[in-house]
């Protein structure tokens, strides 16, 4: 029986997944590893490792660059908890325009009052007037998932969309409300917007996009609204703009030291998915990406292989990582051929400098012939299903 380690407390609605399988948070040699936040840069990896599900979008906590090299492949569930933070960053949006979070920090100072409270309140509610954001511009870099979600809830609540992503696909370009301006710069986001939200990756050339040139370019009291990496933003930069007006509030679910009691920042413990319903969602997708990997040799939403799946034909399908390097293809397929089989559907994908193939064929290929396709040179692992 394949065994499936659990290294976090995952949404019972996964276990169903794993009926054929021992899922627990003890086994000590596991196939497939189910993870939320846990760091497992000093996991010690064992030769049966083949993948590893993470039930959220991030996989800053897991190394993936190292078990690419090992051919083990790393899940990520995007879009499964889109609607959770969808819905926290309009409730920021409020938030932003409005200085609700003083206001209700102001009324517990009036605790002990008595019947001078609602006095109290109408003398001094001139001090939170805010904006409503009908009517406002929202700037939104990055179309994914959750981009887009929060595009459609804007625009329903009557704000200007503008937006920027180079990497836009056509499934999401759809599905973008109607009359949102798309830009090619973030320069021009910054330019017309009066709130901007980020949803990208934090990677090096996203790592302190929002630093004091970014905020130069920005409308005067603009609101930055932050839930996907702190990094993205320097937080010292932040401040400097905060205390000159440049923005008029600062939101983000990824605190640091040095924003926490920094006036007009707002700082959330990173609640984007901290719902039952996003944590059911990531669950479930993890779980199905991760079964139908071990079982069927099929990759979607890998962080570090391409997406290869196809419906299982023949007798055997033959699985191969390699290096993104020519010949490799010609070389496998001449040893299956090698052996007699015949190949009745097979597909194969790179990304970046690794790549996958799966390969269905009429018989079982031998040990001795899979221990020549491993034995190509860029072949990282070769396993038959």
């Amino acid at each position: 029986m394949a065994e499936i380690l659990k290294l976090n407390a995952i949404s019972p609605l996964a276990d169903g997944y794993f009926k054929n399988y021992k899922y627990s948070d003890d086994v000590k040699n596991p196939q497939g590893i189910m993870v939320r936040s846990a760091q497992m840069a000093d996991y010690a990896v064992g030769e049966n490792l083949l993948a590893v599900a993470r039930a959220g979008a991030g996989t800053n906590n897991i190394p993936v660059a190292d078990y690419a090299k090992k051919g083990i492949v790393v899940f990520n569930t995007p879009g499964a908890n889109a609607n959770a933070v969808k819905e926290l960053v309009i409730c920021e949006l409020f938030l932003g325009g409005r200085k609700i979070t003083d206001a209700i920090q102001w009324v517990k100072s009036l605790k002990g009052e008595g019947e001078n409270v609602s006095k109290l309140v109408e003398k001094g509610k001139s001090k939170f007037v805010g904006s409503e954001i009908m009517g406002k511009t929202l700037g939104i870099i990055g179309f994914g998932a959750i981009g887009i979600l929060v595009a459609n809830a804007a625009a329903s609540l009557g704000m200007k969309i503008v937006g920027v992503d180079p990497f836009l696909s056509a499934h999401n370009a759809v599905l973008l409300p109607s009359g949102a301006k798309l830009v090619e710069s973030r320069d021009e986001v910054y330019k017309e917007a009066d709130f901007i939200t980020v949803h990208v990756p934090l990677t090096p050339e996203t790592r302190g996009m929002f630093d004091s040139e970014a905020f130069s370019k920005m409308k005067d009291g603009a609101v930055l609204i932050n839930n996907s990496r702190g990094e993205l933003a320097k937080s010292e930069d932040v401040i400097k703009a905060l205390a000159s007006g440049k923005l008029s509030r600062y939101i983000t679910d990824f605190p640091d030291d040095s924003l926490i009691g920094v006036e007009n920042a707002i700082c959330v413990p990173h609640l984007g998915a901290s719902t039952p319903e996003a944590e059911d969602n990531c669950a479930v997708m993890a779980a199905q990406q991760l079964t139908d990997y071990l079982e069927n040799g099929n990759i979607k939403n890998s962080v570090n292989y391409p997406a290869v799946c196809m419906a299982r034909s023949g007798k055997a399908r033959i699985c191969v990582h390699h290096k993104n390097i020519k010949e490799i293809l010609s070389k496998t397929l001449a040893v299956i051929a090698g052996q007699g089989l015949n190949v009745e559907n097979m597909q194969d994908a790179s990304k970046g400098e690794y790549a996958y193939l799966i390969c269905d064929t009429d018989g079982v290929p031998t040990e001795e012939n899979l221990k020549k396709i491993a034995a190509i040179e860029g072949v990282i692992r070769v396993r038959c299903i």
